[in-house]
Parts: C-alpha cells; sequence; structure tokens
C-alpha cells in the first residue's frame, strides 16, 4: 500500500513538472510587454524594449519609449507639431508607476521632452500636475534647456494654410502615418489638420506596471485647450494589480468618462484588455449619439498575464505591441462603427 502511494505521488509529480517545464500554460504570464499607439509606436516600443529586455524598470521603458516620438518631426508630438491658434506650440504629458505615483504637465511650452518633465514632477515635488508657465519655471530649475520658440517648417506653412479660413476641422484616424505621405508630420488635408498623441503601457519582468502618455493636442485649438492625454484616469491609468490602460483620440470625449480608469475597472472585474475597451468605446457612443461617427477615440490595455487589446470607434486605429526581440508588430484595432 504504502509503495502504492509512493507510486501515486511520484506520477503526479512527473505530471506537474511536465505541465510547468514541458509546455506552456494558457495562463502562463507573458512578461516583459509594451504596446502603445499608432504607427510611431513601432519605434518607440523599440526603445522601451531595450531597456525591458535586460531586465529594466517598466517606469523607465515607457519615459523613454515615448521620447523617441517626442524627438521625431514625423509625427505630431513635440516641438514640431502644429501650434494653437495663436500660433504656439504647447505640450501636453503625464507617467504613472507601478505604486500609483503619478506626474503631470500641461500647457508647457519650449521644452522638448514633456515626460521626462512629468516625472520630475512625480518624484520632486508634492503635486501630480503643473501647467504652463509654472511647469516650465519648474522644467528650467530641473536642468531642462529652454528650446527655441520657432514653429517647425511643415507646421508653420500648415499654420498659414489654416490662417486662410480659421476653421476647427479635426480630421479622423489622421494620427496614423497610412493617412499621411510619406509621415509628413503637418500635413494638411483639404484645408484640414493631423494631431497626434502617443500612449505607453508597459509591464516588466518582476511583473509591474508603468505607463506614459505625450501629446502636442489637436492643431490649431483654442489657446488653453487641454486634452485627456495629461490628465491621470482619462488618457492613462495603472493599477498595478490589475492592468494598465492608455487612450488617444477626441480628448473631451475621453474624459467625459475617465477612459482609462474605466478601461482598468473593467478588467477588474473581470473582462479582458480587449473587451474592457470595447466597452468604454461603446459608452462614449452610447453618450455622443448619431454625431459618434464624426469622432475617433481608441483605448488599448495590458493585464497582469501579459494579455493585451485595443478597440476603437471607427476603423482606422492601430497599436504597436513587443514583447521579444523579433515580436515588435502593429495590429488593426477592431471597431464597432
Amino acid at each position: 500500500m504504502l509503495e502504492r502511494r509512493r507510486f501515486l505521488q511520484l506520477g503526479t509529480l512527473g505530471l506537474s513538472a511536465l505541465s510547468f517545464s514541458g509546455f506552456k500554460s494558457n495562463s502562463e504570464t507573458r512578461k516583459p510587454i509594451v504596446i502603445s499607439t499608432w504607427g510611431e509606436g513601432i519605434a518607440a516600443n523599440k526603445a522601451a524594449w531595450n531597456i525591458l529586455r535586460v531586465g529594466g524598470r517598466a517606469l523607465d521603458a515607457v519615459e523613454q519609449g515615448v521620447m523617441v516620438t517626442e524627438s521625431s518631426l514625423n509625427c505630431c508630438v513635440g516641438l514640431g507639431a502644429n501650434p494653437d491658434r495663436d500660433g504656439y506650440v504647447t505640450l501636453d504629458s503625464c507617467i504613472m508607476d507601478e505604486n500609483a505615483n503619478c506626474g503631470s504637465v500641461a500647457f508647457l511650452e519650449r521644452i522638448k521632452h514633456p515626460v521626462s518633465v512629468a516625472r520630475r514632477v512625480m518624484e520632486k515635488t508634492p503635486h501630480v500636475m503643473l501647467v504652463g508657465s509654472g511647469a516650465q519655471q519648474f522644467a528650467l530649475a530641473q536642468g531642462f534647456p529652454l528650446e527655441s520658440a520657432e514653429l517647425s517648417e511643415s507646421a508653420k506653412k500648415a499654420y498659414e494654410n489654416w490662417l486662410i479660413k480659421s476653421e476647427y476641422k479635426p480630421v479622423i484616424n489622421i494620427e496614423n502615418s497610412k493617412n499621411q505621405t510619406a509621415f509628413a508630420p503637418n500635413k494638411l488635408e483639404n484645408g484640414k489638420w493631423n494631431h497626434d498623441t502617443i500612449g505607453m503601457v508597459a509591464m516588466d519582468a518582476n511583473g509591474n506596471l508603468s505607463g506614459s502618455c505625450t501629446t502636442s493636442g489637436m492643431g490649431f485649438k483654442m489657446r488653453g485647450r487641454l486634452g485627456d492625454s495629461p490628465i491621470i484616469g482619462a488618457g492613462l491609468f495603472v493599477d498595478n494589480e490589475i492592468g494598465a490602460a492608455t487612450a488617444t483620440g477626441q480628448g473631451e470625449d475621453v474624459i467625459r468618462i475617465c477612459g482609462s480608469h474605466l478601461v482598468v475597472e473593467l478588467m477588474r472585474q473581470g473582462l479582458s484588455p480587449e473587451n474592457a475597451c470595447k466597452k468604454a468605446v461603446e459608452r462614449i457612443i452610447k453618450i455622443k449619439g448619431t454625431s459618434a461617427k464624426d469622432i475617433q477615440v481608441g483605448f488599448i490595455a495590458i493585464n497582469k498575464k501579459g494579455e493585451y487589446g485595443g478597440y476603437c470607434i471607427q476603423k482606422g486605429f492601430d497599436f504597436a505591441v513587443c514583447y521579444a526581440d523579433d515580436k515588435n508588430f502593429m495590429i488593426p484595432g477592431k471597431f464597432l462603427i
């Protein structure tokens, strides 16, 4: 009897070892992983992955990742972007780590990397958000250089064209590089303009989550306008027990539903990242009614298992996923209308 019991115990151990070492379980966590919005996310993910692949912290990855986009003139994030209607480029950004620490800057002028200033707000001040001249003053005190106020050549031309009619008519999905010519950063289409946001969320090898979101906002917006991107709970939210989410598109409508926070809370209730993003999109459509066809909002999210997903109002939004040296690819976002 004892020999039989010993045989059964050994058999159980053998099956257990086989299931853990011989095969991948469907519930196995995929980490590290990073995802980000739009086509510019491929280059941003690559920079983030360089940190994650050597065991670096997710917080460092999401900062370094979107800094690539902030530095590039091939999109509308950063100082090369379209100005507001008064001719000034203003930048918004936020960042959040695994301990619910967060920092944000908004209406920031002449500073190249607002995401890094947001991180300094998080780490060096008792506050969450600094705006306008106060944010710039803080950035200078932290050693960030003051950049030129000159518009980039493409932004200058776009602004001059816009002034002819001075109409505010954002174009759906114009952030998508496929809707631009050779990634032309400020190309006007029929007198309309593009804008962009890059949002990024990541989980590192230790299973910790962080996220960042940075933007120049909508081109030719009213002076002082803010969207969702610098607002914790709207443009970005991280809960290290559950998951992380970020948003892109028409920020006013993301703010209305506290979009990224909503996505994370839906994941808390057991929804997958994709289904949580879908439910958030459905809520916006319910609020907007028939006018939802005139706007775009997209969400992306990851959970603690390393599962990821995204959803948008209408076709045209895509996002980048990276979880290995040779796995950095685009996924077209599923859509509702």
